[in-house]
């Protein structure tokens, strides 16, 4: 098991190392494992990049993002251009079903809402998003249609962590109420935890993962 001096080396050479992030605005802070990172970021995309890289680094049980997003002079947009600009790439999306989303645009932060069928689908609207010039956040208030009953659902997801060779997918209590899974046990790593909300995610019908794994060794 890594220490917290190790774990803390390991996050900040992995922010250097990702030429999508500036990593020298970032401060790393590590606690009985846990990952705090503050600092300044240029853009919303950067912030899901810092977020991406520390799921990466072995040993880490969780991630504080105290991070501000800034946009830089040539990152500024107005709510409107950003509105257009959503809206141009939920269109040229292919994951995205045309016609079923609505965007809106307060201060930066966007709004998303509709409704689709499949939970991959709720996060490929917002995934587009992110790279937007102008945007320092968003909500995503995509809705998922109910497909099939919870014993189907709970049925399919233990076969996908199983198929997937999730180290731990015989440990993983998969409980489904409604279009809503809840996630219990033990994984070994942040990037097993991610694997299976995933693929909790991927069952047709899901709205919501309540993810209450815990990392452990």
């Amino acid at each position: 098991m890594k220490t917290d001096s190790q774990l803390k080396a390991d996050v900040t050479d992995e922010l250097a190392w990702d030429p999508a992030i500036n990593s020298t605005g970032i401060g790393v802070m590590v606690t009985d494992g846990v990952v705090t990172l503050t600092g300044h970021l240029n853009s919303f995309a950067e912030k899901h990049a810092v977020e991406s890289a520390v799921q990466r680094v072995e040993g880490a049980r969780g991630i504080a993002l105290e991070l501000d997003v800034k946009l830089s002079a040539e990152h500024k947009r107005s709510d409107s251009e950003i509105a257009q600009a959503a809206a141009t790439a939920l269109q040229l999306h292919s994951l995205v079903p045309d016609g079923k989303l609505k965007v809106t645009v307060e201060g930066g932060w966007v709004t998303l809402s509709g409704e689709v069928d499949w939970s991959y689908q709720r996060a490929s609207a917002e995934q587009c998003i992110w790279p937007l010039a102008g945007v320092l956040g968003v909500d995503n208030h995509i809705t998922i249609t109910p497909r099939a009953s919870g014993k189907d659902i709970g049925e399919q997801i233990t076969a996908a962590l199983t198929r997937q060779a999730m180290r731990e997918a015989r440990h993983i209590d998969v409980a489904v109420e409604g279009g809503v899974v809840t996630l219990k046990g033990t994984v070994h790593s942040l990037a097993e935890r991610e694997a299976a909300v995933g693929a909790a995610f991927s069952a047709q019908g899901v709205s919501r993962v309540v993810d209450k794994l815990r990392v452990g060794v």
